[in-house]
């Protein structure tokens, strides 16, 4: 196919890669004039889309995709797919969908999850809202981008699916490194702890896959001084998001609030911004009983 890439960075970056290498034809482009192995670069986003097939949006926010969907849908030919793997909030999915759909094309949100690693190794998980017309044609570019991809429903389920997926792992990594916190003070060695919860009714992803304890389970952050596999600035970005949409749908979520609250707190008041949102564990064992 031909492709347009908007959006170019740590995770739009190897993922328009990934789809060169596999013998598309990409053209990309972003504002900071990066160069990807195999992607054409174009002077402008509306070059970028020029006669392609599927454009893939990967953009910080809603007000900016908002913003880019102005300027590329009356860019982009009769029946393509516009493809956003964006995380944003669920109302501008929905909003650049309709205008996206009344202009003629396809449109699906996207938004993954597998962090920069996954992006790079071709394994994300693609939770995908819109048509399933749209979804059968990009379905073979979720192939080369992941490794699993889950048609949600219409235009903005994907984004719903990825913020309360967020909220759950917010929820349980903040629970992690608080039972770690409290198995130190406690005497308990951590590798036992891992090795009972791991295989308990406590078990989760954060535990068993992304133990935030270093020397721990399976390599993760916590072995390279909590640098980012996903920052705690996107998880607060995540959470923000959730709570939004809660707001939005009158949901009560005290513990999505809760988890928030110390993301914030973690980032904007500690010494959070920047490090992998795990890094929660060495915040809680530093801390006394508030």
């Amino acid at each position: 196919m031909k492709i347009g890439f908007i959006g170019l960075g740590n995770m739009g970056g190897p993922m328009a890669a990934n789809l060169a290498r596999a013998g598309h034809e990409v053209i990309g482009f972003d504002t900071a004039s990066v160069v990807i192995d195999g992607v054409t670069p174009a002077n402008s986003p509306t070059e970028a889309v020029e006669g392609a097939e599927v454009v893939i949006t990967m953009l910080p926010n809603g007000k900016i995709l908002r913003t880019v969907a102005d300027e590329i849908v009356p860019a982009m030919k009769q029946g393509a797919v516009f493809l956003d793997c964006s995380t944003v909030d669920v109302d501008s999915a929905r909003a650049v969908a309709e205008q996206a759909l009344a202009a003629g094309l396809s449109a699906l949100d996207a938004p993954v999850s597998g962090g920069v690693g996954g992006a790079t190794d071709g394994t994300l998980t693609f939770m995908v809202g819109g048509d399933e017309a749209g979804f059968e044609t990009a379905k073979p570019l979720f192939d080369i981008m992941g490794r699993k991809a889950v048609h949600c429903g219409p235009s903005g389920n994907g984004q719903a699916a990825k913020i309360c997926n967020n909220m759950i792992l917010g929820i349980t990594m903040i629970g992690t490194c608080e039972a770690f916190a409290l198995a130190d003070k406690l005497g308990l060695d951590r590798q036992a702890m891992f090795d009972v919860v791991s295989t308990s009714s406590g078990s989760s992803w954060s535990m068993n896959t992304y133990c935030p304890a270093p020397g721990v389970g399976p390599t993760s952050p916590a072995d390279n001084d909590y640098k980012p596999g996903f920052a705690a600035d996107l998880m607060l970005k995540d959470l923000r998001l959730a709570m939004q949409a809660a707001e939005g749908a009158d949901a009560d979520t005290p513990l999505g609030a809760a988890a928030a609250d110390l993301y914030r707190r973690f980032v904007e008041e500690e010494d959070g911004a920047g490090r992998d949102f795990s890094a929660m564990l060495p915040r809680f064992a530093g801390r006394g009983r508030a």
